[in-house]
């Protein structure tokens, strides 16, 4: 009887974590010996409003669950985790939450990837001034600081002062390695970089240590929504600054080992491609740059819905050390079985390949 009791629990046991397992929706890679980034595109519309902010916690606790499944070296954020900066006064029409509400938000939900994979913010206009960037104020070092996630620890090689000559995660570089790809560097940069952040950068990644590195840059605010054309001016009263273009000519054009640049901001309610672009173009030594954004904070009703429907990126690197499968996925409509074949995005912006030459 004790042995029939057991195996009965053993079956139950299976199916229970079939079941867990089902629920989740955990991703697979094409190639087992692949690894993968994880996308998350501007958030701050799941921060503004205490009912969205659930949604941001799924996708950082699904991302967590599928860490090894997915062998994700590092999660990548556009930027804008919160709506404003420091503000106390709730404008209900477009939020219901103070900055320190918001803030606290974005911590709780990256707080589940601390310890266990590197996460890496392009900090954007959001997160400085007071509504909409001012000034340089931020409190992006008093929510993100370095010894709050030990997965960085080996991994951050630079850093450089933020605009209030803070030591900060604002502007920071992070190496990586895989057989099959080498060493990569993953460089982040402030909103609208002031020329002594790209000068750092510039300089750092054509260092003998890091020349033959493949490097990923990350700003926040680069390519407009849909015709991918690089930003040339924007309008807040942050300084010193630099937007897209000028980004372009001053840094991405001359380096010759910046393969790829992702970034978020803009984008309008409409179709997905109005939250999404892609482009390519050659640098000043005729290797292709390719530059990505992905801003999905309007996908789930607007500037006011739900903050974007759980869409996010993986990004997976193929062991051919040239190809990055592209494909975006949704753990909101994933974890239900009746809205699970609406959890991937297959259209010619949501699902292709780069591959790097």
């Amino acid at each position: 009887m004790k042995c029939l009791l057991f195996f009965i629990s053993c079956l139950f046991c299976v199916s229970l974590n079939s079941f867990a397992q089902d629920r989740a929706d955990q991703q697979h890679l094409t190639d087992q010996n692949s690894f993968s980034m994880i996308l998350l595109g501007d958030p701050q519309g799941y921060t503004k409003y205490d009912i969205n902010q659930p949604l941001f916690d799924l996708c950082t606790a699904w991302i967590a669950d599928n860490i090894d499944q997915l062998n994700i070296k590092t999660v990548l954020c556009t930027g804008d985790i919160v709506e404003q900066n420091e503000n106390i006064v709730r404008n209900r029409k477009m939020l219901n939450q103070t900055s320190r509400e918001m803030w606290e938000a974005a911590s709780n939900a990256f707080k589940r990837l601390d310890n266990k994979v590197p996460y890496i913010i392009s900090a954007g206009n959001h997160e400085y001034g007071y509504q909409r960037s001012e000034n340089g104020m931020t409190h992006f070092p008093e929510y993100f600081p370095f010894e709050r996630n030990s997965a960085w620890r080996d991994i951050c090689v630079s850093a450089y002062p933020n605009r209030n000559g803070l030591a900060s995660l604002e502007n920071a570089a992070f190496e990586f390695a895989d057989p099959n790809w080498g060493k990569l560097l993953v460089l982040t940069t402030e909103f609208a970089p002031r020329d002594e952040v790209l000068n750092w950068a510039k300089n750092l990644i054509s260092q003998s240590s890091y020349k033959d590195h493949k490097v990923i840059f990350m700003t926040h605010s680069f390519l407009k929504e849909r015709t991918a054309e690089r930003i040339q001016e924007e309008t807040y009263a942050i300084t010193p600054r630099n937007w897209g273009e000028a980004i372009w000519q001053k840094l991405i054009k001359p380096s010759e080992n910046i393969f790829m640049v992702i970034c978020g901001h803009t984008g309008k309610p409409g179709d997905f491609e109005d939250s999404v672009a892609y482009r390519v173009d050659k640098n000043s030594s005729g290797k292709d740059v390719h530059q990505m954004m992905f801003n999905i904070q309007i996908l789930g009703g607007g500037w006011e819905g739900n903050g974007g429907d759980g869409w996010l990126r993986i990004l997976e690197f193929l062991p051919d050390g040239k190809t990055i499968k592209v494909r975006t996925y949704s753990p909101l409509f994933g974890i239900s079985p009746s809205t699970k074949h609406l959890a991937h995005r297959t259209g010619a912006c949501d699902q292709f390949d780069i591959v790097v030459k």
